[in-house]
């Protein structure tokens, strides 16, 4: 870990990541490509020190409320938000100047704030997002080493629910010829369903893979699940999307099962819904009525 000065700290949609870098260890992290400029070693987590300053200083000038979204390039729960709490602190200026919030997390760290985030419900709107990738723990182990299991998540996502803060799921990536099963695809949709989820998204049975990352994960297969990487170069090439063979048979039980239990499952009704800012008025009585 180590800090770092930036000149911003919200992008034109509202984005906000408060870190650089991950710790959780996901073999597929799209975000270790170097499109992203990381300049890092990138378990070397930055930590943008003058981000809570600049957020404050932002949302106060701001004439119009709005959604501000966090968590898009590196989780905003690592090990190292414990100490350093700045997820906390800028939950905490969210509300005080009356914004939404939506945040995409692995961790079920987000409870630790379920104060803040129950508070900000209230006033305005709070939706969690939450990736689940594997029904197997055993492999859960091994896909994402350093955060919280599956059922650990599951568990955060039924906590939320109880308090009608709403959730998406994030069913992504389901990499070939690991987790591309109708098992696995069957069991996470039925932790979604128990969990109230309100939308699922999923953009394809697949994942993709960019110089940075496509590195990083070869270098895991090999590690995990030897001769595999030979089976993704003879079948992908090069290629950017690596759709499962079995997509269309998934993505028939996904949208089948999202349908039949009315949630939410296209990407773009999603992300209206997540951009949508809603201001709760309270009502008062009147007692001589």
């Amino acid at each position: 870990m180590h800090f770092i000065t930036v000149k911003g700290i919200l992008s034109a949609q509202n984005g906000m990541n408060l870190y650089r870098g991950c710790t959780h260890g996901c073999i597929y992290c799209d975000s270790r490509s170097k499109c992203y400029q990381m300049d890092h070693v990138f378990e070397d987590v930055a930590v943008k020190e003058n981000a809570l300053v600049l957020l404050e200083n932002k949302l106060r000038s701001k004439k119009e409320k709005g959604m501000i979204a966090m968590g898009s390039m590196c989780d905003p729960y690592m090990d190292l938000e414990k100490s350093l709490q700045y997820t906390r602190r800028a939950l905490e200026i969210i509300e005080k100047y009356g914004f939404g919030i939506t945040l995409i997390t692995k961790s079920d760290m987000v409870l630790r704030d379920l104060d803040i985030l129950k508070r900000i419900n209230k006033k305005t709107k709070c939706v969690i997002q939450m990736t689940l990738t594997t029904y197997d723990e055993e492999l859960c182990k091994i896909l994402e080493p350093d955060v919280c299991s599956t059922k650990s998540r599951l568990n955060a996502l039924k906590t939320l629910a109880k308090e009608n803060i709403p959730t998406i799921v994030w069913l992504c990536p389901i990499l070939p010829f690991i987790n591309d099963t109708k098992d696995n695809i069957e069991g996470i949709l039925n932790y979604c369903i128990e969990a109230k989820a309100k939308g699922i998204l999923c953009f394809g049975m697949g994942l993709t893979l960019r110089e940075g990352n496509r590195e990083y994960f070869y270098e895991q297969l090999d590690k995990h699940f030897p001769k595999l990487k030979e089976k993704y170069i003879k079948t992908y090439g090069n290629r950017y999307v690596l759709n499962s063979l079995k997509n269309d048979e998934l993505m028939k039980i996904f949208k089948t099962k999202c349908d039949e239990n009315k949630i939410m499952s296209g990407p773009q009704a999603i992300f209206k819904y997540l951009k949508e800012f809603d201001k709760k008025e309270n009502i008062q009585l009147n007692l001589f009525e």
